[in-house]
């Protein structure tokens, strides 16, 4: 009785300091971003407050599992190539890739502007797809996979919906400039994201790109948290002030389609959209009609 107690008893901290691992595992990758995308031994332990002996062991693992990658001095690491790859599969098989296409490619007819769809990833926003029929031929297209929170529709409208927590690690990245109008201070970011909140929708104006602005809406998950964003770029030749409302309208109007469809219960009070809405393809036939 006494080596069954003995043996359960290995087994459960075995399991326990496996789990320990996995998490220090998890932090030490956390540790990088675009600011960052390479670091030593020592600057991962500084970031997680691991010792050096324990991050070394951690990273040596990981990179033998192809998660980091050695640089050519040999002194820093970077993320592997095969958390790209299981990065690239979670995004083409989550269901907001399947649920959502039909509305980001109505949204592309019915506002004649590029769309997209991008998902937050905790530090940046990253890309899922791009509607782009209907647009005008001169119409400013991203191409880019991930984008900045601080600078772009997309990115505003998902860390609007954030903890206070998480807005503060964003900050703490650095708020890097990228034309004269964007926001790099912390105390303006946060009016901005409080103004986002109470109108429902962000406004990139030419903040990550010259001459684009866009319109972006929150996307939220089964449990009601936001975890993504559609926007609706354009020119800004076209997107003048009174058709840029009428944008962020139809851009939180498929927000919240996309968000219904992923098992989002709008809470009661909250303007939840209609079954016919709930059909993309007869708001196309009616808009031509």
């Amino acid at each position: 009785m006494a080596d069954s107690r003995n043996t359960a008893a290995t087994e459960i901290e075995d399991r326990t300091g496996s789990v320990k691992s996995l998490f220090k595992m998890v932090d030490v990758l956390e540790c990088f971003s675009p600011t960052t995308p390479e670091l030593s031994v020592l600057q991962i332990a500084q970031r997680t407050g691991l010792p050096r002996t324990t991050v070394h062991r951690l990273v040596d693992s990981l990179r033998a599992a192809g998660f980091l990658e050695q640089e050519a001095s040999r002194e820093n690491y970077r993320l592997g190539l095969k958390l790209f790859g299981l990065g690239n599969t979670a995004l083409t098989t989550m269901p907001l890739h399947r649920e959502a296409a039909p509305f980001v490619d109505t949204l592309a007819k019915l506002s004649a502007e590029a769309v997209h769809l991008f998902v937050f990833d905790g530090t940046q926003m990253v890309f899922v797809a791009r509607g782009r029929e209907g647009a005008r031929p001169n119409n400013v297209v991203t191409t880019m996979e991930s984008t900045p929170c601080h600078s772009t529709g997309v990115g505003k409208a998902a860390l609007a919906f954030q903890t206070p927590t998480v807005i503060d690690r964003i900050i703490g990245l650095g708020l890097q400039r990228f034309t004269r109008n964007t926001i790099v201070t912390a105390e303006a970011l946060r009016e901005e994201l409080a103004a986002i909140r109470a109108r429902g929708y962000s406004i990139d104006n030419c903040e990550h790109e010259p001459d684009l602005r866009c319109v972006a809406a929150p996307i939220r998950n089964a449990a009601g948290r936001v975890f993504a964003a559609i926007s609706v770029s354009g020119s800004v030749r076209r997107m003048e002030q009174h058709r840029t409302e009428d944008l962020a309208e139809l851009a939180i109007t498929h927000a919240r389609l996309i968000s219904v469809q992923l098992g989002y219960h709008p809470p009661r009070g909250e303007a939840g959209p209609s079954d016919r809405e709930l059909d993309p393809w007869v708001r196309t036939r009616d808009r031509g009609n």
